[in-house]
């Protein structure tokens, strides 16, 4: 009876430390993506929750930028990191629209939470993602300290949270799309 569960213990374990674990969740995750499952909702009421432009962040060359320059745009802010599975499951939804989307007017934040930029630089060459990585710089405003990640939020030119997302999502939906190019 002890045998059945330690042979479960044992194997979840190498699986956890081995890394092999985040690729079977972020296969999982792809796999209900794919069938429109995780689809986003676009909001069907806005929030009313004021964004905090009042912090800072280090792009992938180490520069501080000033988060009140996004400020009269839309912004699509993504909390994520290599580790998480359901991260790396929605990165590939995230890099089609960001394809998409007129980028003049949608400011693309993927901002990494917890990891140095070298793993992470490799991490988004390997997968050749193009949409901007940034970093944590100091402190960030109690509304991005979140309880999960990933978490995205989009931001509207008037500075409100229109939406604010935790767990996966496919964001690749012409649903989406349309209501970005609407704000």
């Amino acid at each position: 009876m002890f045998r059945p569960w330690l042979t479960f213990a044992v194997i979840f374990l190498i699986l956890r430390y081995s890394g092999a674990f985040n690729g079977i969740t972020s296969f999982a995750n792809s796999a209900l993506m794919k069938t429109g499952l995780m689809d986003i909702d676009v909001p069907e009421s806005r929030r009313d929750e004021k964004f905090n432009y009042n912090f800072s962040i280090k792009n992938a060359d180490g520069q501080t930028i000033d988060m009140t320059q996004f400020k009269g745009k839309v912004v699509f802010l993504n909390l994520w990191a290599t580790w998480c599975g359901p991260c790396v499951a929605e990165m590939p939804s995230i890099q089609n629209l960001y394809n998409k989307v007129n980028k003049d007017k949608v400011v693309f934040i993927m901002l990494n939470w917890f990891q140095q930029s070298d793993k992470v630089s490799a991490f988004i060459n390997t997968k050749q993602y193009t949409f901007p990585i940034y970093y944590v710089n100091g402190d960030v405003p109690k509304q991005l300290n979140v309880p999960s990640i990933p978490t995205t939020f989009v931001v509207s030119p008037d500075g409100k949270i229109v939406s604010k997302k935790a767990g996966t999502a496919n964001y690749d939906t012409e649903e989406f799309k349309t209501f970005l190019g609407s704000l």
